[in-house]
């Protein structure tokens, strides 16, 4: 925290003394009075400081220049405090700037407290929350900066700033007395990043935000809003711990910048459909809080804002930083503002010009100044300060009854209703309404008006038997075992949780719940806590409806994706429990520490076994190798130590350097492994270390940076290479893989390969000389010729999602799985009326001994984004193509949305292909995508060695499936 003003902290340390006998019953903080103190001191506007108004055309303020200015305001105002929230990927330090009367910083560790006990309904009667809730102050989260081009959100954090710590009329006094303000800009990095960008040319006319040689956050760019409930990187771990677990605003406003073409700015109320597992109380405050926005813009004669249809922003996924609070009981609202520093122009969208309740007030054609675009954002800051402070009490006591909703959800009976219920209970009516359901005769009387048999109602017997059916309620908690195969992964994924302000136990001793036995050390996740809502996304597969506008029309798009609950994708073992359970639990107060890991020292020619289910192996592998140790993966099933061990099972034989390597990994990792007195017998794959190529592109590959982060998490050598240095050819002499994700490799020319934001690539002569090495694209013409040298000449090449395009530029066997004849017998691809998949989690077979699928399951939960599959040609299997993991039935959802499922029935997902003396691997499944699906992790990692390992006998080459 910067430097305060003495008195203040002084004040404020005393009152946190008091704190929890003060905040028993109520909060003890004064009700508004009127600021009657000396002027204050002067406080620098920002045209003082940066030589520029906020807005002005042709100039944006760099992170640096901004942490100044913070600096400087902190020690010139009352109102303010900066504190550091903590560090970015990058190494800044990232800053919030907490606003509020005077008085209420002497009081804020009461205000703090007060609104932790409200936000956990933390031991208090209604009456005492009511209470505290009328005597508290709000808390709001404002910020900006998210999406870095998007460059107004972080120029109007400053002006906002500014004018709460210098305005004095009755509204803004109001306001300091009722809310604490927290002003965040959530992406440093990026802000430093496109601000210098920008202002980099001297003449202002050729300036642009456009044509960012990298990604805006250092590893995910765009992404960095769809990390929240994951928790990667650490800006969203910074954010989600002051809201989740320190600070619990009742209200978070999220500033964006793509304004819906016609308009200015997109407001809530969002359109449907919203996630079933939050509370009622979220919509309509999120509509509460969206109305008072548009009023006020009308009122100050802004016009141009739209609302539900007027764009695509919905409440159902979790992971961007507005939805992930809907899941903690808190108000989240985005807002999408145009505005650029480079004067930007309002189109004529002749549907824009018709008033309509989603189009309450449009605005005509014209350019549009960056000026007015801060303006806007301040009015809609405003609005939500404005109604937090005069609807305080509603929104702080709103909070407590969200908590406390939840947790009555959680110790009862509950079901949560989603659309395969309604289409059970319809089901269920329809056949009982034709005399053929099962047990129509126990069905028994309708019930009063309203329901699916129209103004008479359904029978009420399929209320309490099917829609509320004893076996399909809501579990009371989940159990974690800790003898799962791959506990590591499975404490991260509690520690995601807890990060997410989630209360995870854990067990101290041995205990059984519904008859069955569980170690210590298990976790255990009950459900009746505050952020029910978020625990409940994590695990249970979501729902999806089918958005379909009209019979036989196409489905709309969702926001983002629609089946995401990281326990599915993460791999995770776990148990659902319907009945209340206890047992010898202990709440784990901060995170969970790691299992600790068991080395014993092998005796003279002996070894170490290491299990290949676990993914942290792979850290293993990566240190061993390059500190020259040896490492096999066992082709066949070992016995040693009086237990069975699995075919892959990975062997490092015993040398003096050894030891201390897996001693130091048990320490760091909690890896446990396994002594042996002699080598187990069988044959075995010779790992060497691999030189790893990861394609990117100027601009910044989004998959591509998810694929560097993961590849640091596990220590894997590589490097990013250009399309330049590919088309260069000799790769060989470079490289052992070759790594291309999700938009890298395109189906032809004229198609330009995505995987980020941006579009075009601008002319070498406009971008500093440090970048121009970056340029070029991925072709067909010139890039594939020398993918296919690289692979005969013994390379590996991985690919996923639209780079699997390689297999038919390269002539593999296989062919398109999503496609239909049309007349004439051609084949064109599925169309979306009859297929759709949008960000699905589906089941998939794996055949597991196949060394590509070591470690793995007989089955995994695979992420579907619009990928592709195949179905391989008769001549496949003479070519030695193989399929390592496909869809065996026609109903492979398992969380989210599938449109047309059925045609996935006997797909393959996932192909081995010898290519020459190389192997090509194609991925359709997203199976790294944004770093979340660690339960398909090994599929990636074991690619990486299989294609260059050496059988371990003979030394020679092995690229057949062992039987």
């Amino acid at each position: 925290m910067f430097k305060r003003k003495a008195g203040l902290r002084a004040r404020a340390t005393a009152v946190a003394a008091t704190v929890a006998a003060a905040v028993v019953l109520a909060v003890g903080v004064a009700a508004p009075v009127a600021q009657n103190k000396p002027a204050a001191p002067r406080i620098t506007p920002p045209k003082d400081q940066f030589g520029h108004a906020i807005g002005d055309d042709y100039y944006l303020v760099n992170y640096t220049q901004y942490v100044d200015y913070l600096r400087k305001l902190d020690v010139q105002s009352e109102r303010m405090v900066v504190a550091e929230i903590g560090k970015t990927e990058e190494g800044r330090a990232e800053l919030t700037a907490i606003i509020t009367s005077p008085e209420n910083h002497r009081r804020l560790p009461l205000i703090k407290e007060a609104n932790r006990k409200l936000a956990l309904a933390d031991g208090l009667s209604d009456d005492q929350a009511r209470q505290l809730a009328r005597d508290g102050k709000t808390v709001v989260w404002i910020d900006g900066g998210l999406h870095a081009t998007e460059v107004l959100g972080a120029q109007q954090l400053i002006e906002t700033i500014y004018r709460l710590n210098t305005r004095s009329d009755p509204e803004t006094l109001r306001i300091l007395n009722d809310v604490v303000i927290l002003c965040t800009l959530v992406n440093p990095d990026g802000m430093e990043l496109v601000s210098n960008w920008y202002m980099r040319e001297a003449d202002e006319k050729r300036r642009s935000t456009g044509g960012v040689p990298r990604l805006y956050q250092k590893y995910i760019g765009h992404d960095d809003n769809r990390d929240f409930y994951m928790m990667n990187m650490s800006e969203s771990v910074n954010a989600n711990r002051m809201m989740y677990r320190e600070w619990f605003p009742a209200i978070m406003y999220n500033h964006h910048q793509t304004g819906p073409a016609g308009a200015v700015l997109f407001a809530p109320p969002f359109r449907d459909p919203f996630n079933y597992n939050f509370d009622p109380l979220i919509p309509l405050g999120i509509d509460i809080i969206g109305a008072a926005i548009h009023t006020r813009l009308a009122a100050e004669g802004k016009p141009g804002a739209v609302m539900r249809t007027g764009a695509p922003y919905s409440t159902w996924f979790n992971g961007g930083i507005r939805t992930t609070s809907y899941f903690h009981n808190q108000i989240g609202i985005l807002t999408e503002t145009i505005g650029n520093p480079t004067p930007v122009e309002i189109p004529f969208v002749l549907d824009m010009q018709l008033p309509r309740a989603d189009v309450p007030n449009p605005i005509q054609p014209r350019t549009f100044y960056f000026r007015e675009a801060i303006e806007y954002s301040i009015t809609n800051n405003f609005a939500i300060l404005d109604i937090a402070s005069k609807r305080k009490e509603d929104f702080l006591f709103n909070m407590y009854r969200m908590a406390k909703n939840a947790i009555e959800k959680g110790s009862r009976d509950n079901w949560t209703i989603h659309p395969k219920r309604i289409e059970a209970a319809r089901a269920a009516i329809e056949a009982e309404q034709a005399g053929a359901s099962r047990g129509a005769e126990n069905i028994g009387p309708r019930g009063g008006r309203g329901g699916g048999g129209g103004r008479g109602g359904a029978p009420i017997a399929v209320y309490n038997n099917v829609l509320h059916d004893p076996k399909m309620r809501d579990p009371r908690g989940f159990i974690v075992p800790s003898d799962q195969p791959d506990f590591l992964t499975a404490t991260k994924f509690v520690n995601i949780l807890i990060k997410g302000g989630v209360v995870v136990h854990r067990a101290t001793a041995p205990f059984t719940v519904a008859g069955k036995p569980y170690p210590a050390g298990s976790y255990v996740v009950k459900s009746a806590q505050p952020f029910r809502a978020h625990l409940m996304d994590m695990f249970e597969p979501q729902d999806h409806p089918d958005d379909i506008p009209y019979p036989g029309g196409p489905p709309r798009p969702p926001y983002d994706v629609t089946g995401y609950n990281i326990a599915y994708s993460m791999g995770i073992k776990y148990d659902r429990i319907l009945d209340g359970f206890d047992g010898p639990f202990e709440k784990i107060a901060d995170l969970a520490p790691l299992p600790a890991g068991k080395v014993a020292q092998a005796p003279s020619g002996g070894g170490y076994l290491l299990s290949h289910q676990v993914n942290d192996s792979f850290v293993a592998v990566n240190r061993l190798l390059r500190a020259g140790e040896e490492v096999y993966w066992l082709k066949s099933a070992a016995s040693a130590n009086g237990r069975q061990y699995p075919v892959g099972t990975m062997y490092v034989p015993a040398k003096a350097s050894t030891l201390p390597i897996l001693q130091k990994l048990a320490t760091d990792k909690g890896l446990s492994v396994d002594a042996v007195a002699s080598r187990p017998a069988g044959d075995s794959m010779k790992l060497k270390p691999v030189r790893i190529g990861l394609w990117d592109q100027y601009g910044g590959s989004m998959p591509s940076g998810w694929t560097r982060w993961i590849f640091e998490q596990y220590e894997f050598p590589f490097e990013v290479v250009f399309p330049q240095t590919l088309d260069a050819g000799n790769l060989n002499a470079k490289y052992d893989v070759l790594v291309f994700v999700d938009g890298g490799i395109p189906e032809r020319d004229q198609q330009a390969a995505g995987g980020g934001f941006g579009g075009g690539q601008p002319a070498a002569e406009t971008i500093p000389a440090e970048f121009r090495g970056w340029l070029g694209r991925v072709t067909v013409a010139k890039t594939v010729p020398e993918l296919k040298k690289f692979v005969e000449n013994g390379g590996t090449v991985l690919t996923i999602g639209s780079s699997t395009s390689l297999g038919h530029h390269l002539g593999l066997p296989i062919r398109d799985a999503l496609v239909e004849r049309i007349a004439g017998g051609a084949e064109r691809p599925l169309p979306r009326e009859k297929f759709y998949i949008p960000g699905t989690i589906l089941e998939a077979r794996i055949d597991n001994t196949n060394p590509l699928a070591y470690g793995m399951g007989d089955t995994a939960m695979v992420m579907w984004d619009e990928s592709p599959a195949f179905r391989l040609q008769p001549e496949a299997g003479l070519k030695g193509v193989k399929p390592v993991a496909w869809f065996d039935s026609a109903t492979p959802l398992r969380s989210g949305w599938a449109w047309g499922q059925q045609y996935l029935d006997q797909a393959v997902a996932i192909v081995d292909a010898p290519v020459g003396k190389g192997r090509v691997v194609l991925f359709g499944p997203e199976v790294l995508w944004r770093a979340q699906p660690h339960g398909t992790f090994k599929l990636f990692f074991n690619g990486i060695y299989y294609g260059s390992a050496s059988s371990g006998a003979a030394g020679t080459r092995t690229t057949e499936q062992p039987q």
